[in-house]
């Protein structure tokens, strides 16, 4: 009897764009690793192509738009990221464990995807590509199978997950609905420290701590100087206070920062202003609505 079959999970997401690097196959090595260590993952990219729009001939280069268009069809990018680094030990396991798995995997599967999407964005220094929500996902599968049969997009056995965002309570819907209608018409500014703080997030939660470390300092200052003349500061003078009080021990991070890693205290403090910020905000909101 020969060997049994090395079986690897994996998750796969679908959106309704090319995702951006070309397709093909793509070796990650955990981060802090050398060239020399082992794979902890693969991930293959795939293009599920849209049909082509006929070529315009020359002469036909102003077509007249239709007063009712038909929508044009849209590329499908597919990532399957595989985990190479802990194999499954046969098949009975392998069941137990797709089983058992869920958002957390496809979580930890999506963390994988970013990193190497954030990787792409440096490389080609286009500054619109942006990391992939589970929100944003057409369709996410976790699974398991052979490596080439999962490289190829096939598996042994596979599940679906079901997006939660449709259960979402009406009142979490309508809230963003509410204040965005007062942004567009112009009864409440935006604030430029909203998108650095929101920058902030995006480092920290992808483990970017020196590039949060920076952004978080002028995410501060500004919250510092717009919250103060906004028309709820008022209602955010002691949430001023607190900001100002962690403002030194935000700017030794960005020091730090600009010269390797971060201690864990260091973290911490990144990690817990950043959240203070975020609360300032949200109190902001809720003052203005």
């Amino acid at each position: 009897m020969g060997e049994p079959p090395v079986l690897f999970r994996f998750c796969q997401i679908e959106v309704p764009w090319a995702l951006g690097p070309p397709d093909g196959r793509y070796l990650l090595r955990r981060p802090g690793t050398g060239a020399e260590s082992t794979p902890g993952h693969v991930l293959v990219f795939a293009t599920l192509g849209a049909p082509e729009r006929r070529r315009l001939a020359h002469h036909h280069r102003r077509r007249r738009a239709e007063p009712e268009p038909e929508p044009n069809p849209v590329a499908t990018g597919r990532a399957t990221i595989i985990d190479v680094g802990s194999p499954l030990a046969g098949l009975e396991a392998a069941a137990g464990w797709l089983a058992a798995a869920g958002e957390d995997e496809l979580s930890a599967g999506l963390e994988v995807l970013n990193r190497a999407l954030h990787a792409f964005r440096l490389v080609t220094a286009d500054p619109h590509l942006n990391p992939i929500g589970r929100q944003q996902t057409l369709v996410a599968r976790i699974g398991f199978g052979v490596g080439q049969q999962v490289a190829d997009g096939l598996w042994t056995d596979a599940r679906e997950l079901l997006d939660r965002a449709p259960f979402q309570r009406r009142v979490r819907v309508l809230q963003p609905q509410a204040r965005l209608a007062s942004v567009l018409g112009g009864r409440e500014p935006s604030l430029a420290c909203e998108e650095l703080t929101l920058r902030a997030r995006l480092d920290i939660d992808h483990g970017r701590e020196r590039e949060a470390a920076l952004q978080l300092l002028v995410a501060l200052d500004a919250a510092l100087a717009e919250l103060a003349r906004d028309r709820a500061a008022p209602e955010l003078q002691e949430r001023l206070r607190e900001l100002r009080a962690l403002r030194d021990a935000v700017a030794l991070a960005g020091q730090t920062a600009l010269g390797g890693p971060l201690s864990s205290s260091e973290r911490e403090t990144v990690s817990f202003t950043l959240s203070r910020i975020e609360a300032a905000l949200r109190a902001r909101a809720v003052a203005n609505a």
